[in-house]
């Protein structure tokens, strides 16, 4: 008789202690490591980028890993920061630093799971695309209606992917119904991350955002990992703050009580995400309602840009928008806006004031990126890279975010200019455009795009200009912005035989827009004072001789 041989016991995943990350390195391309080999080889064949074949989970895992090196080893002070930036620590230190942490990062063990209840969940399964956050609802589903995200693509997926899944839909939960609460800092927050110029190590794009601190005390670790304690609920009108939770849960925040379903094979099988196979799939999942309800936790996270609807207000985090985000989004993702309502990420400020210049100067790239929802439906997962021009020394560095500053505020009133002009040629006087809204906002998203390029030109070219004289920039913008909003003008509103009766409306708010563009009137003199040029001095007329 035969007997069958036992199977091997089947091994949980422990993503700090086992290789899952898929990664890019410099010379040998694509393999997985465990997070504390993102040091490995540093000197001649450095890891320089996730490699998952989603945006979303690029980001994500981006912040995972700013996360885990800010929880198990931040920097104490500035001076410990440089120390990390001029000569990183081996993996070896790294997993030692890990080790204290481990048990909180086992993904499908016997004891606490990554980011899940900590006891198992009676209710129904979910398909496991439905973690994904641009996947269609239960709802949709029923109702036939998921016609631009199609059901059906991913039905099993490996544990790595299932990891990172997790931690993005748990991190950036949008809204899901009735008691399914968003993630902490609300559904689709905005992320922004400083990117070390030229091509940068792993290590150096997660290290120059890694806040300074004190890893915790083993006593506080259920604080700060919630899934080791008690699952805290919020029937009544319990909330998690800074201040009853701790704050570096900021990090790892579970808004959702969510349990995987994780199913074994005989032979590895390949993850419909990756491609990769694991013995051990993800097929559906499971939650109940009334997970933590996030409150109060206001500009703790140091990824995220701020903004407050009055002085003294709540600070809410930042989430993008439809149109995408350029740089007309500069005050409030790099600077603060003049009113002190809107402050960027604590990451890209750190850099830009303590850290730049020890790191080397140069342009570092600002990276922001994250969902944009609408309620429970994401529209867009929108991802953008941004030049963060340098100066050599403080006072210069000042009068450069100076001229940034004026020239966003004047293309800001170059396109409301633009769109008042366009609907005054259009319309006729208190017409509804309602139907035609797209039209005048597409317009003025067109004039941010065409002068973007420019923009950082400019700020390039006074970067590197080590003059005290008066700055031609403000000047050249100022034509620029004449040119390209006269242009756009024209296109959607031409002045041809065709425009019949409309021909005097388009004539008139044409020599409207470009009165306004030469610094006269009112809006001119506007526009001409946030470039720090003089305005327009109005013509006078000569007095016929009697």
């Amino acid at each position: 008789m035969t007997v069958a041989a036992e199977e091997p016991p089947r091994r949980a995943l422990n993503l700090l202690t086992d290789p899952w990350l898929p990664v890019r390195r410099q010379r040998s391309g694509p393999c997985i490591i465990r997070p504390a080999q993102i040091t490995e080889a540093i000197s001649d064949d450095p890891v320089i980028a996730i490699d998952w074949p989603r945006p979303d989970f690029r980001t994500a895992t981006l912040e995972l890993l700013i996360g885990l090196l800010a929880t198990a080893c931040p920097p104490r002070d500035h001076n410990a920061w440089l120390e990390g930036w001029d000569t990183p620590p081996d993996p070896a230190a790294l997993d030692a630093a890990f080790a204290p942490i481990a048990h909180a990062f086992v993904l499908d063990g016997d004891g606490p799971r990554f980011l899940q209840d900590l006891e198992d969940l009676a209710a129904d399964a979910e398909p496991i695309e439905r973690l994904l956050i641009e996947a269609p609802g239960a709802s949709t589903t029923r109702n036939n209606t998921d016609l631009l995200v199609r059901r059906g693509r991913v039905a099993a997926i490996g544990r790595a992917a299932a990891a990172i899944a997790l931690f993005t839909f748990q991190s950036w939960a949008p809204a899901g119904g009735a008691g399914n609460r968003t993630g902490l800092r609300g559904g689709g927050p905005l992320t922004t991350l400083v990117l070390p110029r030229g091509e940068a190590s792993l290590w150096h794009m997660l290290w120059a955002n890694v806040p300074c601190g004190e890893p915790p005390a083993a006593a506080d670790l259920p604080r700060v990992f919630p899934w080791l304690a008690p699952t805290v609920t919020s029937e009544g009108a319990q909330v998690v703050t800074p201040e009853n939770a701790h704050r570096l849960q900021c990090w790892w925040g579970m808004p959702r009580r969510i349990r995987l379903d994780f199913a074994a094979g005989d032979a590895p099988r390949p993850c419909d995400l990756t491609g990769v196979p694991d013995r051990v799939l993800v097929t559906s999942w499971r939650q109940r309602p009334r997970g933590a309800n996030y409150a109060a936790w206001g500009r703790v996270h140091p990824l995220s840009p701020y903004y407050t609807l009055r002085a003294g207000g709540e600070w809410l985090p930042l989430h993008p928008q439809p149109g995408g985000i350029g740089y007309r989004h500069w005050l409030g993702l790099v600077l603060q806006s003049p009113d002190g309502l809107r402050l960027p990420a604590a990451a890209v400020a750190t850099w830009r004031q303590d850290r730049m210049v020890d790191a080397g100067g140069g342009t570092a790239r600002l990276l922001a990126a994250g969902f944009d929802m609408d309620n429970m439906k994401a529209r867009a997962f929108v991802e953008s890279e941004m030049p963060l021009p340098a100066a050599p020394d403080p006072a210069a560095q000042a009068r450069l975010d100076d001229l940034a500053a004026r020239l966003v505020r004047a293309a800001d009133q170059t396109a409301g200019l633009l769109r008042g002009a366009v609907r005054a040629a259009l319309f006729s006087p208190g017409a509804s455009v309602k139907l035609d809204a797209e039209l005048l906002s597409s317009v003025r998203e067109r004039l941010w795009e065409q002068t973007e390029s420019a923009f950082f030109d400019a700020l390039e070219r006074a970067a590197a200009s080590d003059a005290v004289a008066p700055d031609p920039e403000p000047g050249r913008w100022m034509q620029l912005l004449r040119r390209t909003a006269l242009a756009l003008f024209d296109e959607v509103a031409p002045l041809s035989p065709e425009a019949g009766s409309a021909a005097l409306r388009i004539g008139r708010a044409r020599r409207n827009l470009l009165f306004a563009l030469t610094g006269y009137g009112r809006d001119g003199a506007a526009l001409f004072e946030a470039l720090g040029l003089p305005a327009a001095e109005p013509k006078v007329k000569k007095r016929k001789a009697a």
